[in-house]
């Protein structure tokens, strides 16, 4: 067995092992930082130590911890940690309903929760109906693939997120991928696929459906959605909106991207969004007509497969959506609304002050600093956790090699104090680590040719 194993192909490929030993395993120490607290505006973060090879041995807790600022968690509305109206609720359907129903939503796991929490899901957006799924990645995967088919055309945004990527790639559709928030190459890929149809028929294609996100995640940029709603009905075009970090964050009254921008939410083909970001529950919805929500319930896998979501965190989506619709008798959930929107906006401008290069758009709750080089990455974020500040450093292959950056998620539940902290000591690390670089320019023009 030791000789036929010897001899078959590696499980690894060879490419993947040298990113692995060569970059990946020097730095591993920054990434996957276990917590063991709620991730409210303060962590515990386990601290761990790393014994031998540093290109082959992973680092292990060493049973202490180390109290941080949390600038790292998608906890927007600060509802992930303990809430005077959602966890007392959560508590009591855990008690009465236990921790996991047991069963898809098709066979007996469909409980009177899940339906109340479906009704309140399509009230708060302004839709006629909607469907849950318990994993935020397969709202996406899954629910894509049912939409569009052979002889379709997907037209993405090259920002769109990993579970948009593979669930067109499941799908088996055409794609077509547009520059980031460029109306005019989308009108031009519209107008091609038009014009010429399928590549190999010439006929015109069975549909046309155009993905994007209305926050980017890694940009912290809005969608242009009302002028990519304006070429969805000029070339008629169906729209998938992806809100899993603007939903609950954008807006007056946290309705998302399209009450940011004024746009009517029933103009939309398909609204897509998550609950792990400002309703600090899990899993993900489909809305939009009662059409195409009874058409996604009985063809997606999740609905036959996939456990139906815990009572607990069902019950956790419907408090805090109450909560944020003022529904639980006071206005906190508008002043959390307000709360990170001054936060956002603050610490944006603040940075940038400063000297660094910030991306994203004035209101989003996504702040990302450019560290541009990889190897800038593991020196800042082993400084901020020598300075408590919980942070997330992105490199390859989630943006590209000589983009990499980190990024913040501002919450409702951070302190004017303790934002300031946050400026002056990344303000000091960005001094040791030379990431200041919006006082030369020369980095944001590369940036933009990047990009362009």
């Amino acid at each position: 067995s030791s000789s036929s194993s010897s001899c078959s192909a590696p499980i690894v490929s060879n490419e993947q092992d040298f990113y692995n030993r060569r970059l990946y395993m020097r730095i591993v120490d920054i990434f996957n930082r276990p917590i063991c607290s709620a991730p409210g505006s303060w962590i515990d973060v386990m601290e761990r130590r790393r014994e031998g090879d540093p290109c082959s041995t992973h680092p292990e807790a060493t049973g202490k911890t180390i109290r941080c600022l949390n600038l790292g968690s998608y906890n927007y509305l600060g509802f992930a940690a303990n809430d005077e109206y959602c966890t007392p609720k959560v508590i009591e359907a855990l008690k009465k309903c236990g921790p996991s129903t047991c069963s898809s939503s098709a066979d007996s796991g469909y409980l009177d929760k899940h339906k109340e929490m479906e009704e309140t899901v399509a009230s708060f957006l302004g839709v006629e109906s909607a469907f849950v799924y318990g994993m935020g990645f397969a709202t996406n995967s899954n629910t894509i693939p049912i939409l569009a088919g052979k002889n379709c055309l997907i037209i993405s945004d090259e920002f769109n997120h990993k579970s948009i990527v593979d669930g067109v790639r499941l799908s088996g559709a055409s794609v077509k991928v547009f520059k980031h928030n460029n109306m005019a190459h989308l009108e031009y890929i519209l107008r091609h696929a038009i014009v010429e149809g399928h590549p190999r028929t010439h006929r015109p294609w069975k549909k046309i459906l155009i993905i994007v996100e209305g926050i980017y995640s890694m940009e912290g940029e809005m969608a242009k959605l009302r002028e990519i709603m304006a070429l969805k009905k000029r070339y008629k075009a169906y729209l998938y909106l992806d809100e899993a970090h603007s939903i609950g964050a954008l807006g007056k009254t946290g309705r998302g991207v399209c009450e940011q921008q004024g746009v009517n939410p029933k103009e939309v083909d398909v609204m897509m969004g998550t609950f792990t970001k400002s309703f600090g529950s899990c899993g993900g919805y489909i809305a939009g007509t009662k059409a195409l929500v009874d058409h996604v319930r009985s063809s997606s896998p999740a609905n036959f497969y996939a456990t139906s979501m815990s009572p607990s965190s069902v019950q956790q989506i419907i408090s805090s959506i109450n909560v944020i619709a003022g529904k639980d008798g006071s206005t906190r959930g508008l002043q959390k609304l307000r709360n990170l929107r001054a936060n956002s906006n603050y610490f944006r401008q603040e940075l940038k002050a400063r000297g660094f290069h910030v991306l994203g758009d004035e209101d989003s709750p996504v702040v990302p600093v450019m560290t541009y080089y990889a190897s800038k990455i593991p020196a800042v974020s082993r400084l901020c956790l020598e300075r408590n500040l919980a942070v997330v450093l992105v490199g390859f292959p989630a943006t590209a090699l000589i983009l990499s950056r980190m990024r913040i998620c501002l919450s409702a539940a951070h302190t004017l104090e303790e934002l300031k902290l946050a400026v002056e000591l990344i303000d000091e690390i960005g001094d040791k680590c030379m990431i200041k670089y919006n006082r030369g320019g020369k980095h944001i023009q590369m940036h933009k040719a990047i990009l362009n």
